[in-house]
């Protein structure tokens, strides 16, 4: 990966991350190049990291090896447009981090038969701590989809899924995942005041217990059932909790916000690629 030159077309937050994950791991920022419209946006990442700018999306994708498309999925059927001819000539690898926008639609904005990967990262990426689902193309070669893994896991954990179609259940637990447990943090924080613990007290102890939690789950081997009846002693107080907890369906409703969740990727996939 270090002898490649990579390419990003936006410079929005998930850019950024991206490519301040790959500079702590040693990327030199002279392989970086990123096309940026804003000037002002333009000139923070040059200061910021040193990186290659450019205010052109076709000369970005005669430049580089892998090219990141980071733009929003409403805008990608004109970026594709943009740079299509060049990337016909040049057969760089294509990277999308668009949400909801699959494979079929991007081969047919950018002229078919190229090597692209679909990826699903999420917000926590922003802070290094994200989880990436990919999927590629078979024009994708080995060596590509091992670049693009490299690229995706600078911000975090990556998984290669066997059917894009997967991508829609990816969304609905860890694209949109992150809100899940923000509400889930927002209800014990409140839960804490009205049991008479300050706002502050009851938000640092609600992320901290977050946060160990995760923590402990990562680190061990056991899954998260099993860690669950562990701190739950027989007749104590964790054991009333959580049996009000399920008492009033936890899991089920869990169940159900998934799979609206997916269903609407699914939605929105089909208007993203019919609607451009």
């Amino acid at each position: 990966m270090n002898d490649s030159n990579i390419g990003f077309i936006g410079g929005g937050n998930m850019a950024r991350s991206l490519i301040g994950g790959l500079v702590a791991d040693g990327v030199a920022p002279q392989r970086l190049w990123v096309a940026e419209p804003d000037a002002e946006r333009r000139a923070a990442l040059a200061a910021q990291f040193g990186v290659h700018i450019t205010a052109d999306n076709s000369e970005l994708a005669a430049t580089v090896d892998a090219l990141v498309l980071a733009v929003k999925p409403q805008q990608m059927k004109a970026v594709c447009g943009e740079i299509a001819s060049t990337v016909q000539s040049r057969k760089p690898l294509l990277i999308s981090i668009a949400a909801g926008l699959r494979l079929e639609a991007l081969q047919r904005w950018l002229g078919g038969e190229l090597a692209l990967v679909r990826t699903m990262p999420n917000t926590p990426a922003l802070v290094q701590s994200g989880a990436t689902a990919l999927y590629a193309t078979p024009q994708a070669s080995k060596a590509q989809c091992e670049l693009a893994e490299g690229i995706m896991r600078a911000v975090g954990l990556t998984l290669w899924l066997d059917d894009e179609a997967q991508m829609d259940a990816v969304t609905a637990l860890s694209g949109s995942g992150p809100a899940y447990f923000f509400l889930v943090m927002e209800a014990m924080q409140q839960a804490g005041v009205q049991l008479g613990l300050t706002a502050e007290s009851a938000r640092l102890l609600t992320l901290q217990t977050a946060f160990g939690a995760a923590k402990m789950a990562l680190e061990s081997r056991e899954d998260a059932s099993t860690l669950r009846r562990q701190v739950t002693s027989p007749g104590g107080t964790t054991e009333r909790a959580v049996g009000i907890l399920q008492q009033g369906e936890l899991e089920a409703l869990f169940a159900r916000a998934l799979s609206g969740a997916r269903d609407r990727s699914q939605e929105l996939a089909s208007l993203l690629g019919d609607a451009q």
